[in-house]
């Protein structure tokens, strides 16, 4: 195990609040044997908040067709990942995505070609549930790839000879994955996400350097070697946020038949990251689809999500 896996494996095993543990345990038994791991992220682990806000997790799979019995949200899952569910246990409120062992790997690794699942888990996150041994290592693997992912596309397209500590490469490489998709938060929410744990990104920053130096090796002073050319890693951001953008509007209006009451959570998250009140019509709950294709264009106008 590497220093990075260790990290992870001990970040991932943290202690959280009990009935997180157990919104996950019946996120999971809804989904029966095809469950293998619960991951809980984002805002209310940061904040340790959970009372009246929604809490945030990954359900990983074996397989969408074992893990639906409708076949077309397996279908879905597999064209579009992830499907997004509302969950409600013990007077908390959730959301979860689904996402099979072999998406989870893909979509943390470089060869994504979308930044919303690498993004999230360079950031912490912990285990809530899991079916064995071998989902908790395949968790840890996947989950290790999230910061080599983000260093290895953040490196090359860092100034050269501007002496950029570890916190600045995080901080670069989340500017980039924030523009990226359609966000509701302000500018400089990825500088004070790092800034609030700074310990911990510096940590597992320079962790992340010694896996990559391992698998690309170091130069003649010891530096750790660009994982592409700095114009091709340009070239491949500018794609991932022309299909992050794109992602974040079909994801939006695949959820308008998964999520019910998703364009209302819609509209409360936006509301609560950018400042914005949102107002929802009538019309917009009857038909969220195309509540939601027209409500995006008007919050891009008003500067509401970018």
């Amino acid at each position: 195990m590497t220093t990075l896996e260790a990290l992870v494996s001990a970040e991932l095993a943290e202690p959280v609040d009990p009935r997180v543990s157990a919104m996950a345990g019946a996120i999971a038994a809804a989904h029966g044997a095809a469950s293998r791991a619960v991951l809980f992220y984002g805002s209310c682990l940061r904040e340790r908040q959970l009372d009246g806000l929604m809490l945030d997790f990954y359900l990983i799979v074996s397989d969408y067709r074992a893990a639906y019995d409708k076949r077309w949200l397996a279908t879905a899952n597999r064209l579009i990942p992830p499907n997004v569910f509302p969950f409600a246990h013990d007077g908390l409120a959730a959301k979860y995505a689904v996402l099979s062992e072999t998406d989870f790997a893909h979509l943390t690794s470089t060869e994504a070609d979308n930044v919303s699942v690498w993004a999230r888990f360079a950031q912490p996150t912990r285990l809530v549930w899991a079916a064995d041994d071998g989902a908790r290592e395949m968790a840890v693997t996947a989950i290790s790839e999230a910061p080599i992912t983000l260093f290895q596309l953040t490196l090359p397209i860092l100034a050269p000879d501007a002496g950029h500590s570890v916190l600045d490469i995080w901080q670069q490489g989340f500017n980039r994955t924030y523009a990226s998709e359609i966000r509701a938060e302000r500018s400089g929410k990825s500088t004070s996400i790092v800034d609030a744990d700074s310990a911990r990104y510096f940590a597992v920053g320079e962790a992340t350097l010694q896996a990559i130096a391992l698998r690309m090796g170091v130069g003649p002073n010891g530096e750790v070697g660009n994982f592409d050319h700095p114009d091709r890693i340009e070239r491949r951001w500018a794609r991932l946020q022309r299909r992050g953008k794109w992602l974040s509007v079909l994801r939006l209006a695949k959820a308008s038949f998964t999520f019910a009451g998703g364009i209302d959570y819609l509209a409360w998250k936006i509301g609560r990251h950018s400042g914005m009140p949102v107002a929802i019509k009538p019309w917009q709950r009857r038909w969220p689809l195309l509540g939601a294709v027209v409500l995006v264009p008007k919050l891009l106008a008003k500067g509401a999500i970018r």
